[in-house]
């Protein structure tokens, strides 16, 4: 199956490419904040960092897609991968004249990181343009099993690259950068003109007009709005809740959690590799269910709180994360018209960031009123809660359509 899939050189270099830029985006994110604690040695300034690396995609996520929608996608990504070489060249170079800055680096963080807001919607509109439908689900697989590999990989080339110096980093960022535009020119592709309306005014219109398309979409506004939820109760008790209530269960919770993101993302690469195997296509139901799943986890590992328990709980929720993720990816691509691609991902991720977000700001107040123990069990029920009941809508719904007549649901 993946073979087969490979032998198209269009999905080869597009997913080679987008595996590669990934990893230069990964290793940048990292390196700045490496080089902003060696520089500062300050967490305020480290977390700043860590804001310039956030931000962009609440700021400019939905203006983003509005442009991959506009522009031609290929071209796009070649400017933008091509413009992101010098810029962390130049870090590299500042350092060694001893004239970088902390201004500088936050700077250049931010524009790298703004860049990514236009880069990533185009780049996942491509993949239903050279892939047939029916291929989308292993495609979709193998691009998330790349991704994912590729932040279990660059750990392991970090350390490597740390024996050598933070700045290192970015030679091998810029070499990312540039083997990505090799393989985007590789790829080819007819997209359908589209008409530009150059001010800031048709932006925010096209904005305007998604949401109205998307407000009119059952389906897909039922999805954008459970993954907002779903990502909220998630949050914070997946990356900083785990993390404090092995602090308060062992000795060693620092390796003991990097165990667990390994096994965890270990767990998400399997499921990635054999879900195509099981479904050709992917609906709502099957987002629901991998939900439920990955609220079952969550719940297993707050209700039983015990070390070993953890890794139970984190399989689980490897098993239900990338289902719900390939099946969210699948509908946006089987139901979004193509001239909208661009602005259905952007406004994927930017619920997703805003998710994010919001999540950290309440729960890290939530945790001085609340055993962790607790918001463990009480988000994975309610994530739980909020699938099952989409899930009893969603059947109904289809039963009601079935008995009427044999309308595409997802028309």
């Amino acid at each position: 199956m993946y073979l087969l899939l490979l032998k198209n050189k269009n999905i080869r270099y597009y997913l080679l490419g987008g595996c590669i830029s990934r990893l230069g985006d990964v290793l940048a994110g990292m390196a700045f904040l490496f080089l902003a604690y060696d520089m500062t040695s300050s967490t305020i300034h480290t977390t700043s960092m860590a804001i310039a690396s956030t931000a962009p995609y609440l700021l400019f996520g939905l203006i983003g897609g509005v442009i991959a929608d506009w522009l031609p996608r290929k071209k796009l990504l070649i400017m933008l991968d091509l413009a992101r070489i010098p810029l962390v060249l130049s870090v590299f170079l500042l350092d060694q004249f001893g004239i970088l800055t902390f201004a500088y680096l936050l700077i250049v963080s931010f524009v790298i990181q703004t860049m990514g807001c236009f880069f990533n919607p185009a780049h996942r509109a491509i993949l239903p343009i050279i892939t047939k439908p029916e291929q989308r689900s292993v495609a979709n697989g193998l691009n998330d099993t790349l991704s994912r590999g590729v932040t279990v990989l660059s750990p392991i080339l970090s350390i490597w690259l740390l024996s050598y110096g933070a700045i290192y980093f970015f030679i091998i960022d810029a070499l990312t950068y540039t083997i990505s535009v090799i393989c985007l020119i590789q790829v080819h592709f007819t997209e359908q003109k589209q008409i530009i309306t150059k001010s800031i005014k048709g932006i925010l219109l096209a904005i305007a007009d998604f949401c109205v398309w998307v407000k009119e979409k059952t389906t897909i506004k039922d999805l954008f709005l459970i993954t907002f939820i779903i990502v909220f109760f998630n949050t914070w008790v997946w990356q900083v809740g785990l993390l404090l209530a092995l602090n308060e269960l062992t000795a060693n919770s620092e390796e003991i959690y990097s165990i667990l993101q390994g096994v965890f993302g270990g767990t998400v690469i399997l499921t990635n590799l054999m879900l195509p195997y099981f479904f050709k296509k992917m609906n709502l139901k099957i987002y629901l269910i991998g939900a439920a799943i990955w609220g079952v986890g969550i719940t297993y590992y707050g209700l039983l709180y015990q070390v070993e328990h953890f890794f139970i709980g984190a399989v689980l929720v490897g098993i239900g994360l990338p289902i719900s993720s390939l099946a969210r990816v699948y509908l946006i691509q089987a139901l979004v018209p193509s001239e909208m691609l661009g602005r259905a991902f952007s406004s994927n991720a930017f619920l997703l960031y805003l998710a994010n977000t919001i999540s950290l700001v309440v729960y890290g107040a939530l945790v001085y009123l609340l055993p962790i123990r607790h918001l463990m069990i009480g988000s994975g029920f309610l994530i739980m809660a909020v699938s099952l009941i989409g899930l009893a809508v969603f059947t109904i719904k289809q039963a009601k359509l079935s008995r009427r007549s044999p309308v595409n649901f997802f028309k």
